[in-house]
């Protein structure tokens, strides 16, 4: 067994969960779409709660990879940055007919009720994404883009929140208009310079 094995088990997992919620994914179907043999789930995981806590941390991996590749420029502007980031997530979202939404802002509504280990994991995947956008909000406000008395935590916290509810409301139309109505507000009046 190899380490490669279990990012197999969790790639072909987050993506069922990611259509079809974690509930009604069963670990046959998540070995079957890996190419590997029922023992290989038991060997990495002890079960499948364990492997849906592993499949936050795989989330959290991505979006944490995305957010580096387009935050972490300190060339362009902060605030600049902020807004290609959530365009290039429209953008995305718009190619894919408005589906899937955030893997967990799901995860937090199929499982943040009913599982406390769930709950707790996926507060700390919410927090992670606050605290890169809070760091940019500091750098816009150390710039004067912001005023001095932004509360920056309190803003960070309510733009994830606002997406997380702009996708749930996109998922439930599936239009473009709340993403577009999301990045209007967000930028052209909350943030706006």
């Amino acid at each position: 067994m190899t380490s490669n094995t279990r990012q197999r088990i969790l790639e072909a997992g987050a993506q069922l969960v990611h259509r079809q919620g974690f509930n009604h994914t069963g670990i046959q179907e998540i070995l079957r779409a890996a190419g590997v043999p029922k023992g290989s789930f038991y060997f990495y995981f002890k079960s499948k709660e364990e492997f849906g806590l592993a499949l936050i941390d795989h989330f959290g991996a991505y979006w944490r990879q995305k957010a580096e590749e387009m935050l972490g420029d300190k060339s362009i502007p902060p605030l600049t940055r902020l807004e290609r980031f959530f365009a290039q997530s429209v953008q995305h979202y718009c190619q894919t007919g408005c589906s899937g939404g955030c893997p967990v802002g799901n995860l937090t509504q199929e499982m943040g009720d009913i599982n406390p280990a769930f709950r707790q994991r996926l507060a700390q995947a919410l927090d992670y994404m606050a605290d890169w956008v809070a760091r940019l909000l500091e750098e816009a406000r150390q710039a004067g883009d912001l005023e001095p008395h932004s509360d920056i935590r309190g803003l960070a916290n309510f733009i994830i929140a606002s997406w997380q509810g702009t996708l749930i409301r996109m998922k439930a139309c599936k239009d473009p208009e709340p993403l577009e109505v999301f990045q209007r507000v967000v930028f052209g009046r909350l943030l706006a310079r």
